[in-house]
């Protein structure tokens, strides 16, 4: 019997976060399920404004059906004054049908951020995305201490999720302790939903 895949829902407005999305994946597929990067579109100020129903580069956007059919999920964001981006928000905010039903009650998740400085706001956004995941009765699982670039690390990490220290042009690539953070959520992700899966 499969085990699903983990729905990795991100958005990324200079590529940080989607890179922290693709080290994710990758994690995820090293715990042996699959990842399924999905993004979703900025929202504007003028209420005609339509995106395009198909990005011009990377993931595809999300649907409430990837979100329901998920085995996992990881949440990723820019840092938006200490919060996450309005976009994914907005996604987040559409999702009542789900919590009615119950849809992802029961399911694990994640959180990753990035953002332009090391105080920037990482950990507040991380704890105010993980708000609507428990009001969907999601199980938040963080990064233990047993990740030992947790305790190297100079840049991001923090045992709430991944992060990302961009710069203020946000250009600066992930080190290689961010790396290796995203992949570790992703591997629990997909072990924590195998898990799961198998005793139910």
């Amino acid at each position: 019997m499969s085990s699903g895949y983990v729905l990795i829902l991100y958005y990324s407005r200079y590529g940080a976060t989607a890179e922290m999305a693709r080290q994710v994946a990758r994690g995820v597929e090293e715990g042996g399920l699959e990842a399924r990067l999905r993004t979703v579109p900025a929202v504007s100020a003028d209420h005609e404004a339509t995106a395009p129903p198909v990005p011009e580069t990377g993931a595809p956007y999300a649907s409430i059906a990837d979100l329901e059919g998920c085995a996992a999920l990881a949440l990723g964001s820019p840092t938006r004054f200490g919060n996450m981006a309005a976009a994914l928000k907005y996604f987040i905010d559409g999702t009542s049908p789900l919590w009615i039903k119950a849809a992802l009650a029961g399911k694990p998740a994640g959180v990753f951020t990035s953002t332009s400085s090391i105080h920037g706001g990482q950990e507040t956004t991380l704890l105010s995305m993980m708000l609507p995941l428990l009001h969907h009765g999601m199980l938040i699982t963080g990064l233990p201490y047993s990740e030992p670039d947790l305790l190297k690390t100079t840049a991001g990490g923090t045992p709430y999720g991944p992060s990302h220290v961009a710069g203020a042009d946000s250009k600066l690539p992930l080190s290689t302790a961010e790396k290796n953070l995203c992949q570790a959520l992703g591997r629990r992700l997909a072990k924590i939903a195998v898990a799961l899966r198998m005793s139910a």
